[in-house]
């Protein structure tokens, strides 16, 4: 990233992987940057060295998707973007009631961006013509589904939908779109044979790391024009 923004960027789930580098991204050429985190990680007080306003914020509490909102607006007048990065990855189980499962997804994927994007609303408006930015983190899964994780996929489904929608109701003012990756890094935990077995599912057969994300993300806060559409960065998985 080559340019600072004058208002702040919100990332939700900033404080891990994908979240975490474009929090040290966009600090790194200026930004103001506010993370949202659900627990405590070693990589916040990085953040909060380099700048970052961290705030707390349980998504899986209504209450406390409106909480959090409220001390966004008391930190800041504006909003440059809000970066819908939360996530969390659910497979149907035995052990877990599916309505639970399903709640779950929707909570995080779909309840949250949706009040917090109405909440902040006043935060990206009044900035001029294409003068903010709302981007939402989907998943290559939304094209096909998932046999194993039914919930996700359609959470997932849900959160991309609401972006063509968001995108009719703020435009001119607030351009909204999404990302969608497919495999973008690994785990430490995960071994030879599992990556082997993920990276043959794509054309490029690479993990490219989560700065494939970043450069996504500077291209649509840069653009002027760009609205309404879904990114796919999946390596060419779905022509496999």
């Amino acid at each position: 990233m080559t340019n600072a923004y004058s208002s702040p960027v919100l990332i939700t789930g900033g404080a891990r992987r994908i979240g975490l580098a474009l929090a040290h991204a966009l600090l790194s050429q200026g930004t103001a940057v506010i993370v949202a985190y659900r627990s405590e990680y070693p990589a916040l007080e990085g953040l909060r060295n380099a700048g970052a306003m961290c705030i707390q914020g349980d998504f899986t509490q209504t209450d406390e998707i409106y909480r959090f909102a409220e001390q966004v607006k008391a930190h800041t007048p504006k909003l440059r973007a809000v970066i819908h990065n939360a996530s969390a990855w659910l497979a149907e189980s035995p052990e877990i009631a599916p309505e639970q499962t399903l709640a779950s997804m929707l909570q995080i994927h779909v309840y949250t961006p949706y009040l917090l994007n109405q909440l902040l609303e006043p935060l990206l408006i009044g900035q001029g013509e294409a003068g903010a930015d709302i981007i939402h983190i989907t998943d290559y899964v939304v094209e096909r589904g998932s046999a194993k994780h039914i919930a996700y996929a359609a959470s997932k489904a849900a959160l991309d939908n609401m972006t063509r929608s968001f995108a009719a109701k703020l435009a001119p003012e607030v351009k909204v779109n999404a990302v969608a990756p497919a495999l973008i890094m690994f785990n430490a935990m995960d071994d030879d044979e599992y990556r082997q077995k993920a990276l043959d599912k794509s054309l490029m057969k690479i993990a490219p790391g989560e700065h494939e994300i970043v450069n996504t993300i500077e291209f649509l806060l840069n653009s002027r024009f760009v609205t309404g559409r879904t990114i796919s960065v999946d390596g060419g998985r779905p022509l496999r």
